[in-house]
């Protein structure tokens, strides 16, 4: 079984500041929209066989806020994990939650995931569980070089390890290990406003195909009345 953890920050404003800065979407909304993509994700890794595991920052409150959003998205809450994050960087502290609980809890394998990557689906955590029977490191690569989710079965050195472009950098950082690395498909993020231009686009077609799209990111879109409109080859959002 693989620890899926899932390295988040409390679903408050200030959360996804680029999304606010450039998009239409207000603090409160990105921070709304934050909460109901963190809600698919854990429900994602819940519905697979994988562990779930919240990996919080240590804020007031933190732990209370996120256990609520939780609760609404999985069938057993009781059965999910919270910790507190250690460390100054997203680097640092994937890395220490991956290094103490392969090696002080001697778990099989670890998973680093964005809750930002709302198309995660259980099919993607239960493949990349496959893969980690015989490759270290297991990358989901993101759109612009970004990655969504990293695996390991053993620790690498996780210093500045997701430096841009993190997919290279992930990559590098096992095969200087030794190890052998796999790839899972691209999977958007939504961290920008081109990012969520992007993934709405990708949501009203998967929809009107009739195929599965997250669910609660989907009713939080709908809610929020945000388009999307062509410009040249570009896409923007607009209200």
């Amino acid at each position: 079984m693989t620890t899926v953890a899932v390295l988040c920050d409390p679903p408050r404003e200030g959360v996804l500041s680029t999304l606010a800065d450039t998009s239409p979407l207000t603090p409160a909304e990105c921070a709304d929209l934050y909460a109901a993509m963190l809600g698919d994700v854990c429900r994602a890794v819940e519905t697979s066989g994988g562990e779930l595991l919240v990996n919080y920052r240590g804020e007031e409150d933190a732990e209370a806020e996120l256990r609520s959003v939780v609760r609404e998205a999985v069938a057993d809450p009781d059965a999910v994990r919270y910790e507190v994050q250690v460390g100054e960087t997203f680097a640092g502290r994937a890395g220490n939650t991956a290094t103490h609980l392969l090696d002080g809890e001697d778990v099989v394998s670890v998973a680093v995931v964005e809750p930002t990557a709302a198309f995660l689906g259980r099919s993607h955590v239960d493949n990349a569980a496959m893969k980690l029977r015989s490759s270290e490191v297991v990358v989901g690569p993101a759109t612009r070089g970004r990655v969504y989710y990293a695996g390991f079965t053993d620790p690498v050195d996780f210093e500045d390890a997701y430096a841009a472009p993190a997919v290279e950098t992930v990559t590098d950082r096992g095969l200087d290990a030794g190890y052998d690395v796999d790839f899972l498909p691209v999977l958007p993020v939504v961290e920008t406003g081109s990012d969520l231009a992007e993934a709405l686009s990708l949501i009203r077609a998967r929809r009107r195909a009739g195929r599965i799209v997250p669910e609660r990111t989907t009713a939080v879109l709908d809610d929020l009345g945000v388009t999307v409109v062509a410009e040249g080859a570009d896409l923007t959002l607009a209200r």
